[in-house]
This record gives C-alpha cells, structure tokens and sequence, in this order.
C-alpha cells in the first residue's frame, strides 16, 4: 500500500458505504477480450488494495479545501470548509476522476473518442464506476474529461507515482507482487517530445497570427462589439495569397529579392490587423457584461489576444532578420509557434529526425521497465549530466545506487557527481579507451544490453501512453499530462507482473 509518510499531512476521507457494483457480462470466444478484462479488475484491485485511489483522493481533497479557503478569504464564500455532504460528493467525483483519466490515457486517442467509447463500453463504465446501486450515472463528456485531467497538480502526482513505487518494493506488499520491484538500478535517457505545432515557417507565423487575432475579432463583432473596419474575412483571404505568394516565389529565379517584397507587405498587413484587434480587445474589456458572454469567456477571448499580441513584434523581428536582412537567428532567440512559446529546436542528429520541435523529455526506467523520475524541460533542451543530477536531486529517499545512461551523460562532472553521492556509475564513456576497459567488467557489460531495452520503453511511453505529438497546450498542461502517463504506464505493468495468489493456485491445481 501507499506509504504512511505519503498519507500525513492530508486530511481524511469521510466514511462511506461502497456501492453494490454490477456484474460485467462474461463474452465468449475473444481471448483480447478476456485478458483486457483481467488486467482491467487487475489495476481495479491495485487502486483499492495498494491505497493508490486513498492517497489520489486525499491529495485531491487538500487542494478543493485550500481553494476553499482562500475564495472564504477573499469573501466569495461563506465557509473555508465543505460540508459533508459537498465532501462525500467530491470524494466520488475524485474517484471517478482518477478511473477514467487512466482508462483515458490506456486507451490513447482524443476526449471526444474517449467518451463515446465510454458510453458504448459495460466493462469500462464498471472499471469507472459510473453504475451505482443499479443507476447509470451520468456519462461525462470530452470537456468533463478535461477537466478530470486538471483536477490536480503534477507535483501531486509525481508523490503518487513515488508512493506506488515505494509499495511495490516491499517484500510484502499489499499489491501481493510474486518478486518485489528493485529500484536501486536505473536507466536514463532522454528524447524529444513532438508539440502539436507545424513546420516553423517565418511567414506561416505571421499567417497564423493574422487568424487568430481576426478569428478572435470576429467572436467579439458577433455580440456587437465593433469599431471602423474591413470585414475580418477579408484580412485572412490577403493573408493567405500573400502566404502563396511567398511559397511560389522560392522556385523562381530572382526570388529573393520577391520574397523581400513580399514579406514587406505582410508586414504591412500584420501592422493593420495587429491595431485592429488592440481596439476590439480594449472594446471587449469595457463592455463585456453588454453581451451573452460570460466573464470566463470573455477573459478567454482577452487573453488569446494578449498572448498574441505580446508576442508578434518578436516574430516580426525574426522574419525580417532572416529574410530582409539574411541574418541568422539563434536558437535561443527563435519562436517556433505563437502558441507554445516554450518549444525549442532539438537537433537530434537521427536518420528521419535530424531536427526537431518540441520539449525535451527525461525518463529514469527500474530493471523491470517501471518509470521512476521523469522531467519535461520548460524552454531549450539541457545537457544530460544537468538532467541527471536534477534527477538524483528529487530522489531524496536515496533509492538509486546504480545509474546507467549512453555516452551524452557522460563527463567528468557526472563521474565526479556520482562517486561524492555514492552512486555506482553505469554511463557509457565517450572515450574509447576508456569504453573498451570498462566492458571488460562483466557487470557494466550486462548493463550495456539491457540499456538497449529503454529505448524501446522510451517509444511505449511516448506513442502509447502520452500520444504523439502531445496534443495538450502550455507547458503546465504539459508536464501533468506526462505525469498522468507515467502513473497509467505503472499501473498498467503492475498489471502485468506475476501475483503470488495466483501462483499458489497453479501449484494446487
């Protein structure tokens, strides 16, 4: 079970009596079928035996009556506390939103899908007890879904994800393991995870800017909100000639000086569209009780425009650097997209993939393929060394006593950094020398071949459970999408791993 340690600190859960939950319907000849069922009433077991749900709930609960308190602080709400009654709900709805956020991420594929499969699935809406006492509850849909997933933080669920590896290392577990899961020895590595962005095209940017400040301009004249101009649908039809124009104009002799051209009238209608929205936005801020939007929506609206505007005269700044003036920009200095200013070029140096766009991504794998550390790296890739001693940092039970990763975390500093912590240094050298002495011993020549199998687990992780490319946006977003991964990922191979009940009853029989 979770860890005590885990538990304190976070404020109990009301009693409550369990619902008679129905029997799932036996279906003949599909043995898929059946082992999706086992492994289903598998993880269904580890969730209530292993406290993992306890300790989801609880973490839950602490962060509703936090929010409670401050809305009482600030005089929106007449009580810091829930009352039973509020509170017995919650723990519920926390429940039903653990079971299908994890059906949802096993599963793959978008909300939308999600929950059409739900509402068509017995055995799912069983796993996440939507039928009680005989009643369908009420099918949540791709928003609900959504909101299920931000129900907590990441930092939280990295501590459920740290208790359930603490549980499955005991010797006798209450998830009742065959052999218990040896942590001491890790494997790291680190990828590229792809953002939902295209290709980084200067002048696309600047069309991508153009339609989302008049598509948000267009939501605010529509509640008859306006001030002088051109119909909005006119800008995004010039927008996208000129974007043509620009693509033609590279197959064609002379181009660059057309390109030049080009991009100055771009420009010129970015400077247009830009002042536009400014007015429509200020408009909107002043006289939003005026229409049938709420403040949410409104502020949703305000907001897509700011980010938009704070952004631009940088894009601005970068194509005209690179296309009039041929200068180079550096990567540190380049937006990749307007939408998730955090994505970086990640030169990977691979066949297919010499470059990419997206977050770089830190796994630390167990021997038997459990994700014990991850990191999601806000802004332009790191060094490995860097990453691993941010790795080493967050495992203050000190559990790892053998790291092994490939030549790009290998340096002087993290072979100084491992010996001062203890830490048997598993890294493959970068000098040859060095790595032709090393494999001499039989230990790290063993970890060198399983090494090999993390790269398998890096492409699970990646397009099984997280999705390629992530589809979620902003970086906190992000980072606790992942985070839910790594915590469906676990759960899901514990539901694999050998159970000693089960080999009692092989023996017996």
């Amino acid at each position: 079970m979770l860890p005590e340690k885990l538990l304190q600190g976070l404020p109990p859960l009301l009693p409550e009596q369990d619902d008679l939950r129905p029997v799932v319907p036996t279906v003949y000849g599909s043995i898929e079928y059946r082992i999706w069922r086992r492994r289903l009433e598998r993880l269904d077991e580890i969730l209530q035996t292993g406290r993992v749900e306890e300790g989801f709930v609880r973490l839950a609960l602490k962060r509703q009556l936090e929010e409670c308190q401050r809305e009482h602080q600030a005089g929106r709400r007449p009580t810091a506390g829930l009352c039973e009654g509020d509170q017995l709900l919650f723990q519920r709805t926390a429940s039903v939103a653990l079971r299908v956020t994890l059906a949802r991420t096993i599963c793959g594929g978008s909300y939308r899908s999600f929950a059409a499969r739900l509402a068509d699935s017995t055995l799912l809406q069983w796993f996440c007890r939507m039928e009680r006492m005989g009643r369908l509850a009420k099918i949540p849909g791709k928003s609900q879904l959504q909101r299920y997933q931000g129900m907590v933080r990441e930092s939280e669920l990295r501590e459920v994800v740290e208790g359930l590896l603490e549980s499955a290392a005991e010797e006798d577990s209450a998830l009742e393991l065959e052999e218990r899961v040896e942590l001491g020895t890790q494997f790291l590595d680190s990828t590229c995870v792809k953002l939902n962005i295209h290709y980084p095209t200067d002048w696309v940017l600047l069309r991508d800017a153009t339609r989302t400040l008049m598509k948000a301009t267009i939501l605010i004249r529509r509640r008859g909100l306006k001030v002088r101009m051109r119909e909005p649908r006119k800008f995004l039809r010039a927008m996208n000639r000129l974007s043509m124009e620009m693509t033609q104009k590279a197959r064609r002799a002379g181009s660059r000086r057309a390109r030049k051209a080009t991009l100055r009238r771009m420009k010129r209608e970015v400077k247009i569209v830009q002042a536009h929205a400014r007015r429509h936005r200020d408009l909107l801020a002043k006289r939003w009780p005026e229409t049938d939007l709420s403040q949410a929506e409104a502020q949703q609206i305000i907001q897509r425009i700011d980010t938009i505007l704070e952004r631009l005269p940088q894009v601005v700044k970068q194509a005209h650097e690179r296309i009039i003036g041929g200068r180079q920009v550096s990567n540190d200095e380049k937006i990749l997209s307007l939408y998730e200013g955090h994505a970086a070029v990640y030169v990977r140096g691979k066949a297919g993939a010499e470059v990419e766009f997206g977050s770089q991504l830190l796994l630390s794998e167990t021997r038997s393929g459990l994700i014990a550390d991850w990191e999601l790296v806000c802004g332009n890739p790191e060094h490995d060394t860097v990453l691993m001693k941010r790795r080493l940092d967050r495992d203050k039970a000190h559990r790892v006593k053998e790291a092994v990763g490939d030549r790009g975390f290998d340096s002087q500093s993290a072979r100084t950094m491992l010996a001062e912590r203890g830490v048997e240094n598993g890294i493959i050298p970068r000098d040859p020398k060095m790595l032709r002495t090393r494999l001499r011993e039989e230990r790290f020549e063993e970890l060198c071949k399983r090494r090999g199998q993390t790269e398998a687990r890096i492409g699970i992780f990646k397009n099984v459970f997280l999705g390629a490319p992530l589809l979620a946006k902003g970086y906190e977003n992000q980072a606790r999408q992942v985070a839910w991964a790594a915590l469906a990922h676990n759960l899901w191979l514990l539901t694999g791993l050998p159970v000693k009940r089960r080999t009692a009853l092989r023996q017996a029989a």
